[in-house]
C-alpha cells in the first residue's frame, strides 16, 4: 500500500463517514507544496467561455498559456468553429520589459478584420497583470474601432483558484446580456447556463425541451452564439447545470432583469427526470407536464432492460469519484448505484459546504470524502479502499493507469455523450468495458505494489 503522511493542514479537507463529526474545510486556495489537482484561474474562464462558437478568443500571454486550453472541452458547434482556434500575443522576454500593449491592439484589429467574429474575448493572464498591461482600456479602444463587443477577461492566473475564473467568465457574459436591442419575453422559455456541448450533450437536451414545448433562448455556452447570448434576459428561467461555474451568472441576471434560477444535472437517470419535472414545475403548464411524464416514462422504459444487464455483471465493483463540481459526483453516486456499484472515494474541486453535507448524506459509511486533493492522496485512498475504476477529469487519467485500474473519463476531453437518458446507457457501457478490459490481466497484482 502506497505509504504517505497526510499534509497536517490538509485534514480538515478529509472526511471519512462515520469516522468523526463532519467540519469539512472547502472554498479555501490551494496549500502551497501540496501540488493539487485544480487548474488555474485562468483556465476556469476559459473553459467556461471557450465553447462560444462565433467568438474570437485571444489569450494576453505566453503561448503556453494558449495551448494549455486548446481545445480543452470536446465542445460541438452546429455552424461556426472560430473557438477551435487558439489565438495567443505570445507575450516574451522584451514584451516583458516594455509592455504588451501595442501588441495586442495590432494583433486584435488583425485577427478581427480576417475572422469578422460577433464578439473578441481577451483573456488577462498572469504575464498581463505582472507587467500592468490594461487590457480593458485596449478592449474598449477595439471595439470602437471595430464596432464589435470586445470583452476583457480579468483571469490573472495568480488571482485565485479555478472558481475566480468561472466568475470572471460569468462578469464577461453579462456584459453581452440585454444589449440586443429586444426585451420581450419568450412564452414558456428558458437559458440553459453551464452545459458546454461536450460530445453534443446540448444537443440531446435541447431535444428534450422541444419534445415537451420548452423554448430555449440561449445557451450559455455550449454551441454557444454572441446573438443568442445578448438576448438571453428575453427567457422566463435560467436553468443552470453546472452550478460551480454559472451560479454567480444566474444570480447577476436575477438581480438585473428578474429571472429566476434553478440548478439541475443531466447526468443519470433521478437528477435528468427531475432537471425536467423542475422546470415544468416552475411554469406550472398541465400539457407541458403530461408530455414530460410521457416522455420520462417512455425513456426510462426504454433504458432499463439494458442497465439492469450492466448490474448483473459489475455489481459489488468500487469507484472512486473526483471531479470538478460536486454535483456532478452526486449524479455519478446515484448513476454507479444503478449499476450496483460502490462509491467508495468521492471529492470535488470546488465544492462548498452545502455541497459537502449533501455529498456526506448521499454516501456509504466508510467513504472517504475529500476537498481539493492531490496526486499522492488520491492514489493511497484509492490503493486502501481497492478500487476498480476512477472517474474524473484529464489530470486524474495517469494516476489511474500507474495504479493498474480502468478510468472514465466525465470532464472535459470526452468525446462520448453522457448527458441525459443516452447517456446513462453510455456511461454504463463505457464502465463495464473499462473494468472488464482484458488487459487488467497484464498488471501487477495489488497484493505485490507496495509502493507507487
Amino acid at each position: 500500500m502506497l505509504m504517505i503522511n497526510i499534509l497536517e493542514q490538509r485534514k480538515k479537507q478529509i472526511y471519512k463517514k462515520g469516522e468523526k463529526h463532519f467540519d469539512m474545510k472547502c472554498e479555501t486556495t490551494s496549500l502551497a507544496g501540496s501540488v493539487s489537482q485544480r487548474a488555474c484561474v485562468f483556465c476556469g474562464s476559459r473553459v467556461v467561455l471557450y465553447p462560444i462558437a462565433d467568438a474570437l478568443h485571444l489569450v494576453h500571454g505566453p503561448i503556453g498559456c494558449a495551448v494549455y486550453t486548446w481545445d480543452i472541452r470536446g465542445a460541438l458547434s452546429s455552424g461556426p468553429e472560430l473557438h477551435r482556434n487558439s489565438f495567443s500575443t505570445d507575450l516574451n522576454e522584451i514584451d516583458v520589459i516594455y509592455g504588451g500593449e501595442k501588441k495586442l491592439l495590432s494583433t486584435l484589429i488583425e485577427l478581427i478584420e480576417r475572422y469578422q467574429p460577433k464578439a473578441a474575448f481577451v483573456y488577462a493572464t498572469c504575464i498581463a497583470g505582472l507587467i500592468g498591461d490594461d487590457v480593458s482600456s485596449i478592449c474598449k479602444k477595439v471595439a470602437g474601432l471595430t464596432r464589435i463587443p470586445v470583452i476583457p477577461v480579468q483571469s490573472e492566473g495568480f488571482k485565485g483558484t479555478k472558481k475566480d475564473g468561472y466568475a470572471a467568465a460569468c462578469h464577461a457574459l453579462f456584459s453581452l446580456i440585454g444589449t440586443s436591442g429586444n426585451e420581450q419575453k419568450v412564452p414558456f422559455s428558458i437559458n440553459i447556463l453551464g452545459d458546454f456541448n461536450l460530445a453534443g450533450e446540448t444537443w440531446i437536451i435541447k431535444e428534450y425541451y422541444a419534445r415537451i414545448g420548452i423554448n430555449v433562448v440561449a445557451t450559455m455556452t455550449g454551441d454557444g452564439r454572441i446573438d443568442d447570448i445578448r438576448g438571453a434576459n428575453r427567457a422566463e428561467l435560467n436553468v443552470v447545470q453546472c452550478s460551480g461555474s454559472m451560479t454567480t451568472l444566474a444570480k447577476l441576471m436575477q438581480e438585473k432583469f428578474q429571472i429566476p434560477f434553478i440548478k439541475v444535472s443531466y447526468f443519470g437517470i433521478e437528477d435528468m427526470s427531475e432537471a425536467l419535472y423542475s422546470v415544468v414545475r416552475h411554469f406550472d403548464n398541465r400539457e407541458i407536464m403530461e408530455k414530460t411524464t410521457k416522455l420520462v416514462s417512455s425513456e426510462i422504459e426504454r433504458i432499463m432492460p439494458t442497465i439492469a444487464d450492466y448490474r448483473r455483471k459489475l455489481s459489488g465493483k468500487n469507484a472512486a469519484v473526483y471531479v470538478g463540481g460536486a454535483f456532478k459526483a452526486f449524479s455519478l453516486i446515484k448513476s454507479l448505484r444503478h449499476l450496483g456499484m460502490n462509491v467508495v472515494v468521492a471529492g470535488s474541486q470546488t465544492g462548498n459546504n452545502d455541497d459537502y453535507t449533501l455529498l456526506k448524506d448521499l454516501s456509504d459509511e466508510g467513504t472517504i470524502i475529500v476537498d481539493d486533493t492531490n496526486p499522492l492522496e488520491l492514489s493511497k485512498f484509492i490503493q486502501e479502499k481497492k478500487v476498480d475504476i476512477l472517474i474524473g477529469g484529464v489530470k486524474e487519467r495517469p494516476i489511474a493507469y500507474k495504479l493498474g485500474l480502468g478510468f472514465c473519463d466525465h470532464n472535459h476531453e470526452r468525446k462520448i455523450a453522457l448527458a441525459g437518458y443516452e447517456g446513462m446507457l453510455n456511461f454504463a457501457k463505457e464502465v463495464y468495458s473499462t473494468i472488464m478490459s482484458p488487459v487488467w490481466q497484464f498488471r501487477v497484482s495489488r497484493e505485490g505494489t507496495e509502493d507507487i
